[in-house]
């Protein structure tokens, strides 16, 4: 074992796949999301320690030394240099989410960052995306400035017709800011055809709501920043390879040697206290995310309802209601959508007003729904969407769904639309 100058691992535990072997199947997401990185450990505390050194010392022995481009993939973990590289926290991290996404994970300081490192790794001539989140389309235009890349739209199809092989089908499912999801297997399908990459921004429906490597992703990205993190307290990016892809092949190196290559000239690294706020949020994951996908699904039933019956302050406001839960298909067992999304849909959905001042005036009148951007925390949010995307309609109120009692979250936005309503007939 390379030490590194560190101390010899006392307390490690069962790693991967020596707790499959002890259970004779693979762990359960809430088990891995506890125990996937206790081989990473060193220390007998049971709470993960907090590193924030960003460099390490070398071994005193001479004979010990092994330069940062020698290291075995087997000893990677053992391995410190420098944080731009690799550090315990985000180790500890990447390991979590390497198990509960089903792929090797690299970790990133932002969902952004990780997406431009997508992008540079792939290096495509085109990119098909659809609407979704408008940073991604920002970090477009700046390669196109830089190479020339062409953004085409996912849902045309003579756009689609213009891919070329190694191009990217860019989906993102559930899409920001609707929730409404989009179908895997066929973009999978058209990748094939065309001799695309197919990449999954998969920020809205983390585990266990879906599994995009199922339907042959190559990489699915997450915005750590939301569900991963969980308190609205880290920013974080996420990319998870596909095991076929990641590992190296006919003496090629594979593409996580090259991601993590590249990561560390991009330098878009997570800083080891937001691995360590990681670490700690994954734990619940399972425990948060089924919670809200559940609170979300009883409240956007609760609005269609009440849309659908007419004579009510929501019928009178509410000229829209967005969500995968009220997609057609999401009805029908059999369907692409239940089987993409099996165990429930994503916490957050879209409510389109009858006009740009209510949706502005909204979020002023409810107590429990915080006016803010982002998403993903255990706190409930609501936010006037043209506030920080320019490029939607402005009578949009994105809703993401924290932990909260539904019942109580039914009632503040009961209360809000009833207090809208009353001041918009005083006017």
């Amino acid at each position: 074992m390379v030490s590194n100058g560190n101390t010899e691992k006392k307390a490690a535990g069962a790693g991967p796949d020596q707790l499959a072997a002890a259970f004779g199947r693979q762990l359960s997401l809430a088990s891995r999301s506890v125990h996937a990185d206790d081989y990473t450990n060193t220390h007998t505390a049971v709470a993960p320690p907090m590193h924030v050194s960003t460099t390490f010392r070398y071994p005193r022995n001479p004979d010990e030394l092994v330069a940062w481009s020698d290291v075995e993939p087997e000893k990677w973990d053992d391995f410190y240099i420098y944080s731009r590289e690799k550090s315990p926290n985000t180790t500890r991290y990447e390991a979590i989410l390497s198990s509960i996404l089903g792929g090797p994970a690299v970790s990133y300081a932002s969902g952004l960052a990780a997406f431009h490192a997508m992008v540079v790794f792939l290096n495509p001539k085109r990119v098909a995306i659809g609407g979704g989140y408008h940073g991604c389309h920002g970090i477009l235009k700046l390669m196109n400035k830089l190479n020339g890349l062409e953004q085409l739209e996912l849902e045309n199809e003579d756009d689609l017709a213009k891919l070329q092989k190694g191009d990217i089908i860019h989906v993102e499912t559930p899409l920001n800011p609707t929730g409404e999801a989009r179908d895997l297997a066929y973009y999978r399908k058209k990748a094939d055809e065309l001799g695309c990459y197919l990449t999954v921004d998969a920020t809205f429906a983390p585990p266990p709501l879906q599994d995009p490597f199922k339907y042959g992703v190559d990489i699915i990205m997450h915005s750590g920043t939301k569900y991963f993190g969980g308190h609205s307290d880290m920013l974080s990016g996420v990319l998870a390879i596909h095991p076929d892809r990641a590992g190296s092949k006919d003496g090629k190196p594979g593409w996580l040697t090259e991601i993590r290559e590249e990561r560390l000239h991009l330098g878009g690294v997570m800083g080891s206290f937001e691995g360590w706020l990681g670490t700690r949020s994954l734990r619940t994951l399972e425990l948060r995310v089924k919670r809200q996908s559940e609170t979300t699904r009883n409240l956007v039933d609760w609005l269609a309802s009440q849309k659908k019956a007419g004579g009510n302050v929501v019928a009178d406001l509410v000229y829209k209601l967005q969500h995968s839960s009220q997609q057609p298909e999401a009805s029908d067992p059999d369907s692409w959508l239940s089987k993409q999304m099996p165990n429930g849909h994503g916490p957050v959905f879209s409510l389109w007003l009858q006009s740009e001042e209510l949706a502005k005036r909204l979020p002023s009148k409810l107590f429990l729904f915080h006016h803010a951007t982002s998403l993903g925390g255990i706190e409930s949010l609501v936010e006037w969407r043209a506030m920080s995307d320019t490029t939607v309609d402005r009578r949009l109120v994105r809703v993401s769904i924290g932990v909260e009692s539904w019942e109580d979250l039914r009632d503040d936005l009961l209360q809000g639309f009833q207090a809208l309503h009353k001041e918009l007939n005083n006017n």
